[in-house]
């Protein structure tokens, strides 16, 4: 039987009454006249009872198409309904998008353990508070905002086609973004103090790095397939990015060709450039041996095994140097250099101007030769037909 009652320092009424799961609240009213507000108390109990009548009937249904067919019902359950819209969205995204997706939502559902095979209708709102809060223990904030939008997206499409009246996962909050630095090119020195201290096979992914532009896990996935000495003047290389699947082809330039020559080549067109790379591709495993030497080169602070979680959740965040930055200094060199911005996001393998752009620093004397060659100088008089018929 909902109630209502007054607090010390109100004017409103607040509504006490029972939710679903057998949680005793107390809302506010916005009412000041008595019948008002119980009246609202009397509705948003009745309301509350026909959202537990429904999770019931639900939970029987699935009892009963459980025992006649051996199996739950279709997309009766989280679980169920997160792998349907998994196997939905395969062929509609990049591999890349759905692998981050697969992860994310699985996740989630490893986090949910029983209540992941309870009735779709059972997610609550604090459910996924508390697997943000969980997962903000472990990843960055703008880690954890990715999941819970995704959440948001999957669980939509749940109420959209039907399955439940409301979307749990919308009025869950996301997490302030702590402040991070972002990512800068490398300058030239520290390229030349991080090649002095990796090994040959760092050495040449750096290297590959630096004059493609390309990505770390795809340079690591490299074989000699990929690389066609006889395209052109010193030939290309030529891949797909796992990323956006987008084909390029980039043209070997002289460094970088000179390398090349250098390296052991194979017989097998299959073998891999980087074979201790190509062996362990994992992101997360390459990308650790080059903080590692980061931290060697003195540009990175060096991370411990028994570092916390949080502790290393933070130097990630604030870490403005990674293997990435290769991307951004590449991008950068090449604008510097008076290369067509067309032509450098077609190399780096951009979607966009916009994302080129965010790639691209420019460094003070390129902007400083751009300004002196462009702009007139206003202060110099302006010179007239009696002038120069008086010179």
């Amino acid at each position: 039987m909902a109630s209502i009652r007054k607090k010390p320092r109100s004017r409103f009424y607040f509504a006490c009454f029972t939710l679903p799961d057998g949680r005793r609240v107390q809302r506010s009213t916005k009412q000041t006249k008595r019948k008002p507000a119980q009246d609202l108390a009397d509705q948003w109990e009745q309301l509350s009872k026909e959202r537990a009548r429904a999770r019931q009937a639900h939970r029987v249904i699935a009892d009963i198409y459980r025992e006649v067919h051996s199996k739950q019902l279709p997309d009766s359950t989280p679980r169920a309904f997160v792998q349907g819209w998994l196997s939905r969205r395969k062929g509609e995204v990049a591999p890349a998008t759905y692998a981050a997706y697969e992860t994310r939502s699985r996740d989630f559902l490893e986090f949910l353990d029983s209540t992941a095979d309870d009735a779709l209708a059972e997610l609550e709102t604090q459910h996924f508070i508390a697997y943000r809060d969980h997962l903000a223990n472990r990843v960055s904030a703008s880690t954890v905002n990715h999941g819970i939008k995704l959440l948001r997206v999957i669980f939509e499409d749940a109420r959209r086609d039907g399955f439940i009246a409301e979307n749990p996962a919308k009025e869950c909050g996301l997490l302030k973004k702590g402040e991070t630095l972002r990512r800068r090119p490398f300058s030239l020195d520290e390229i030349r103090n991080v090649l002095a201290v990796a090994d040959d096979e760092w050495r040449s992914m750096m290297l590959f790095g630096l004059y493609t532009g390309q990505r770390l896990g795809d340079l690591a996935k490299l074989t000699w397939a990929n690389v066609d000495l006889g395209a052109g003047q010193n030939g290309e290389i030529h891949l797909v990015s796992t990323k956006t699947s987008r084909k390029t082809r980039i043209p070997i330039c002289n460094p970088l060709l000179a390398h090349i020559e250098t390296l052991p080549s194979s017989d097998d067109p299959k073998a891999p450039i980087h074979p201790r790379a190509a062996a362990n591709h994992n992101g997360s495993t390459l990308s650790r041996q080059f903080a590692e030497i980061l931290a060697a080169a003195g540009l990175r602070a060096k991370e411990s095994h028994e570092a916390t979680k949080e502790g290393r959740k933070a130097r990630r965040e604030t870490a403005p140097l990674s293997f990435h930055c290769l991307r951004h200094t590449a991008t950068s060199l090449m604008k510097n250099a008076g290369i067509s911005p067309a032509v450098v996001q077609d190399i780096i393998g951009h979607d966009s101007v916009e994302m080129s752009a965010h790639y691209t620093v420019i460094d003070l004397d390129t902007k400083r030769k751009a300004l002196d060659a462009a702009m007139p100088d206003l202060m110099k008089p302006v010179p007239t037909e009696k002038n120069e018929g008086t010179k």
